[in-house]
């Protein structure tokens, strides 16, 4: 029976593995490389000044000391770290067309982790609950990023609920080197005010390393289909609500409020200037990820 286990769990890595690297090739690789190849630099050595050099360059203390100029010389960086930052909370389970947004989010997981490894880059996984559930330290080699696969496909959280504040604040404390983040999400939480408190630490992230939000949405969160009374039931915490869909009123209170969280959360984030890009599970994510980092290198 275990070996039966193993085997299918080996099938749906391989399986993904396929398809996000199908993905990767149509798509991401040359939006990927362009934007974080060789982004960092290290100090190397403090050498003379020779006619032709960058003058902002000048080590000034060195200069006055051996009173002739001196300039600090840097070589580029190519090993970046990655860390994908993946909510795992229940709210994900939902889908209403082909593909749940966790689904959607493992797969665009899945594809950074690949186009991270083929570029030599180092890959950590953070999965957050209402708490910390998970974190594998960054890495390379194929070997390490089909763990991180395997835990996208099959890790069961001790915890259905959101915070995503006190994983931001741990990211913040644990990561000591610039590290280009993905934070993988629907962003649903509780409350609206708390929204005040996710982009301030998200705010503190982003200004010490390299932030980039995806926000997965299912179209059905967007609207509310006639269907009567029904019951409705709310995947993180179990409390069961009965409304009637059919009522103008309760469409209307529900769509302006979940559109009010999305403006106002969309509006925090710019003004903190993160970059979002919002994946719908209808819609071809893995294109738009890379129309988003094609234009994100226009930025730069």
């Amino acid at each position: 029976m275990q070996s039966e286990i193993t085997r299918n769990v080996l099938k749906r890595v391989r399986q993904l593995e396929i398809r996000t690297n199908r993905l990767l090739d149509e798509h991401l690789m040359g939006a990927y490389r362009s934007i974080f190849k060789g982004q960092g630099i290290d100090f190397e050595e403090v050498r003379e000044y020779m006619a032709g050099d960058d003058i902002r360059s000048i080590d000034w203390n060195i200069t006055a000391k051996m009173n002739r100029p001196f300039i600090k010389k840097f070589q580029e960086d190519r090993e970046l770290t990655v860390l994908l930052v993946v909510d795992v909370s229940a709210s994900l389970d939902f889908g209403s067309i082909f593909l749940s947004k966790r689904e959607v989010l493992t797969e665009l997981a899945s594809l950074l982790a690949f186009s991270a490894t083929r570029n030599s880059d180092k890959v950590g996984l953070l999965l957050f609950s209402d708490r910390v559930e998970r974190f594998v330290p960054p890495a390379k080699g194929r070997k390490h990023i089909l763990r991180i696969i395997r835990d996208l496909l099959f890790f069961e959280p001790k915890s259905k609920g959101t915070q995503l504040v006190d994983s931001i604040k741990y990211i913040n404390n644990m990561l000591k080197k610039k590290t280009i983040i993905f934070l993988l999400s629907d962003f649903l939480q509780p409350k609206i005010q708390n929204i005040k408190h996710l982009t301030d630490a998200l705010e503190i992230t982003n200004r010490r390393h390299d932030l980039i939000c995806l926000w997965i949405e299912d179209e059905r969160e967007l609207r509310v289909p006639c269907l009567g009374l029904v019951a409705v039931e709310d995947q993180e915490t179990g409390e069961i609500l009965e409304v009637d869909t059919d009522r103008r009123r309760f469409q209307k209170d529900y769509i302006q409020s979940k559109k009010r969280y999305n403006e106002i959360l969309q509006e925090r984030l710019r003004r903190s200037r993160i970059d979002l890009l919002c994946v719908r599970t209808d819609g071809n994510y893995s294109r738009a990820l890379d129309l988003f980092l094609q234009k994100r290198r226009k930025k730069t």
